[in-house]
């Protein structure tokens, strides 16, 4: 016997159907002897259309009172489901974030979990019972309702896996697994069979949005391992897990892309020590999360800074930059929401040299202009124009060999070669 954790998003319930769908997989498991737990987004777009709805009420609504109303879409999916499983003829118990004791810090709209307190989903699991657990949210040690960000249901899931001790942690999607780019631009992207937790974290970082970065970075941390699948069917995914010797021997894992960014830069800022040390301290005191950075040569003892925020930080990040303009006496700031990023992840690059250079002379030879660049050891980042972004993940996928059924190939414990 098993302890399961799956987690199921808004497209895998956005019907009754789907639901009762989700009612019979979770059913199937039980039936084979494992414990289950289920982890539920809301349905659909509720969340979407919730957040439309305060917009309707007020230009800029407190962020607690945001929590309180984002948070009702999971409790919606849970107990449905619930419902469903009781009408197949199986005990099923609905639990709200705060119920099963997650707890958070007190930034809403993206807290982050601090502790999962498991005892009542162990209790409720002892007594037979399936296990439905509301994502997205949870509650500081004082009761204030908090949710974690866009995908913070994925956190949940592996936040309770790691809270009740799980085998295993199933994230069940819309896709089949994680492909070596978006399928919907590049039509020969592969699914990899396996991944390790530092590529998988690099590629979650740079826009693949199949898992969210801080499940990764809680399933790392805390040793889960992730089952990314698809809700449609029972083909088997992609796991995610500590890297070994059966793993994908690709230099490059994927090409991933992120068009939720915007950048900002603040014009003529006085070069002199401690400026950027003021302009990101105004950034992290306004909970503004902050990307690439760059800033130019200077120039009659000015210099711009730019960096590249989401898209759902720029309120905040304009109200900073104002600050900074004002107490550094710079001369302007500027928005640009019409930028992508493209990145290259792999820890096969490590040992290869040269791969940078092949990126950016295959991003030339498609026209395609770089403005930023940043680098980690398994991972090369480009700020482009959004609208060439297609073309750059394209080129770059052809120009890597990730067309080719080979980048995909595993090793067999012990063997060096691709079987």
């Amino acid at each position: 016997m098993a302890r399961i954790v799956q987690k199921y998003g808004g497209t895998s319930v956005g019907t009754p159907d789907r639901i009762r769908a989700v009612a019979r997989r979770l059913i199937a498991r039980k039936r084979a002897g494992d414990d289950v737990v289920a982890v539920v987004s809301a349905m659909g777009h509720v969340t979407d259309e919730l957040v439309e709805l305060a917009s309707a009420i007020c230009s800029d609504p407190p962020d607690r009172e945001m929590d309180m109303l984002l948070s009702t879409g999971e409790q919606v999916s849970i107990a449905l489901l619930a419902m469903a499983i009781h009408a197949e003829g199986h005990d099923a118990i609905s639990f709200t974030g705060p119920q099963v004791g997650i707890v958070t810090d007190p930034v809403h709209g993206k807290a982050k979990i601090q502790e999962v307190r498991g005892d009542r989903i162990l209790e409720a699991l002892a007594e037979g019972k399936i296990v439905i657990v509301a994502g997205f949210q949870g509650a500081t040690e004082d009761g204030q309702i908090t949710t974690l960000g866009r995908g913070g249901s994925d956190t949940t899931a592996v936040a309770v896996a790691a809270g009740t001790h799980a085998d295993v942690c199933e994230i069940y999607t819309d896709v089949d697994g994680v492909f070596t780019a978006d399928p919907r631009i590049v039509p020969a992207a592969r699914k990899l069979d396996s991944i390790g937790y530092e590529a998988m974290l690099e590629m979650a970082a740079s826009g693949a949005g199949v898992l969210q970065l801080r499940s990764v970075e809680f399933a790392r941390n805390h040793g889960v391992v992730i089952h990314c699948r698809s809700s449609f069917n029972d083909s088997p995914g992609t796991i995610v897990k500590e890297a070994d010797s059966t793993m994908e021997q690709a230099i490059i894992s994927g090409v991933t892309h992120d068009t939720s960014e915007a950048k900002v830069t603040i014009r003529d800022v006085p070069d002199r020590p401690g400026v950027a040390a003021l302009v990101f301290t105004c950034m992290a005191d306004a909970n503004v999360n902050v990307d690439m950075i760059i800033q130019n040569v200077s120039e009659d003892g000015t210099t711009d800074i730019s960096f590249t925020s989401p898209k759902t930080d720029l309120v905040r990040a304009k109200r900073a930059a104002e600050e900074v303009v004002a107490e550094l006496e710079a001369r302007t700031y500027s928005v640009d929401e019409s930028i992508a990023k493209i990145s290259l992840v792999g820890a096969g690059m490590k040992t290869h040299p040269g791969v940078a250079a092949q990126m950016f002379r295959t991003l030339a030879d498609a026209g395609v202009n770089i403005d930023l660049i940043s680098t980690s050891s398994i991972r090369i980042s480009c700020v482009i124009e959004g609208d060439k972004v297609g073309t750059a993940v394209r080129a770059l996928h052809t120009s890597f060999g990730l067309d080719s059924d080979a980048v995909i190939a595993e090793v067999s414990p012990g063997c060096g070669e691709e079987v």
